[in-house]
Order: C-alpha cells, then sequence, then structure tokens
C-alpha cells in the first residue's frame, strides 16, 4: 500500500483523508533537496522501520521493525559525517537531531528511505513520518500527522508498504 501526502495538507490513510502537516518550504522533486532547506522532497519512499518512545505509549502494532527509542538515540545530519542519514547513539560527535523529545513529535517516528540507499551527502536526511505539533505547524520536511492518524495508519502498514509525497496543484 502507497500512503499519499500531497502539498495541499492532507494524507490518505486507506478510504480516509487526514490532515497532515510538510515543511514550510513546499514539496519539492527529490533532485532538488537539500539539508536543511526545510522542503519535503517529492516521490515514493518505503517504510524503512519504527522508533517509539516506551515512556508514552506500547509499541506500535505494525509488521515493519519497531524499535524502543532511549534517551541515547539520535540521527545523524552532517553531510561530513560517514554517517550521515543513519542512526547513531549519543553523544556524538557530528550534528544530530535527538530522537528521544520533549515535545512528543518523536514519540512515535516511522523512517522513511529517502536518501538511504546509499546516503549522498548533502540531498537531506531525517525524512520521518511522525506526529504533528498542536495546529499543524510546519515540519523541517518530514511529513507529521495526529497521533490517533499515525498508529492507524501504523497498523495498516506492511512490508513493502511506502508513504508517497507529491505536489498538488
Amino acid at each position: 500500500m502507497i500512503f499519499v501526502a500531497t502539498s495541499d495538507g492532507w494524507l490518505d490513510i486507506g478510504e480516509r483523508r487526514v490532515r497532515c502537516a510538510l515543511g514550510p518550504a513546499g514539496v519539492i522533486p527529490a533532485s532538488a533537496k537539500r539539508e536543511g532547506d526545510g522542503a519535503s522532497p517529492a516521490g515514493v519512499w518505503p517504510i524503512r522501520e519504527v522508533w517509539y518512545r516506551p515512556d508514552r505509549g506500547p509499541p506500535p502494532a505494525c509488521e515493519v521493525r519497531v524499535h524502543a527509542m532511549t534517551p541515547d538515540d539520535g540521527w545523524c545530519d552532517d553531510p561530513a559525517d560517514p554517517a550521515y542519514n543513519t542512526h547513531v547513539t549519543l553523544p556524538y560527535a557530528a550534528s544530530h537531531e535527538r530522537l528521544w523529545r520533549e515535545d512528543g513529535v518523536y514519540d512515535i517516528v516511522v523512517v522513511l528511505g529517502h536518501n538511504d540507499d546509499p546516503p549522498v551527502p548533502g540531498l537531506g536526511s531525517a525524512i520521518f513520518l511522525h506526529i504533528c505539533r498542536p495546529g499543524f505547524s510546519p515540519t523541517e520536511g518530514c511529513v507529521a500527522i495526529e497521533r490517533p492518524d499515525l498508529e492507524e495508519l501504523l497498523d495498516r502498514v506492511r512490508p513493502g508498504d511506502a508513504v508517497e509525497i507529491r505536489k498538488v496543484a
């Protein structure tokens, strides 16, 4: 199944459409995506794995690999580092995102297969599907939806499923 997120702020979960947040710079071709540009990359991105905070809920019910997060989990976003666009253990010397956050947006993180096979330095990292902020404020380039919608989506996920990010007129 492909879950489609569109630049007008909607994501399809089967027959149901839910609100979503994307990057403030909009949706751009994946070939134009650059680290830190605030854009969401257009394309079909395989669902690779899921990370969740065990202190904030049970593991998501899905058929892809699920990891219990710890405060030492991070994601490297430094294009000059060999671990660019991969999971790292903190503390980590290069620039990185901390997955264990207080704001709750990464309580469930679905890793999307953007720029990961292998990662090309500078073409964007940490493109996730995660929980949105109140009011659906923009992400840094990810796709974000409300937690109940994310849990419903994960209930439907099977190996080989993907999220498509699409620009609409």
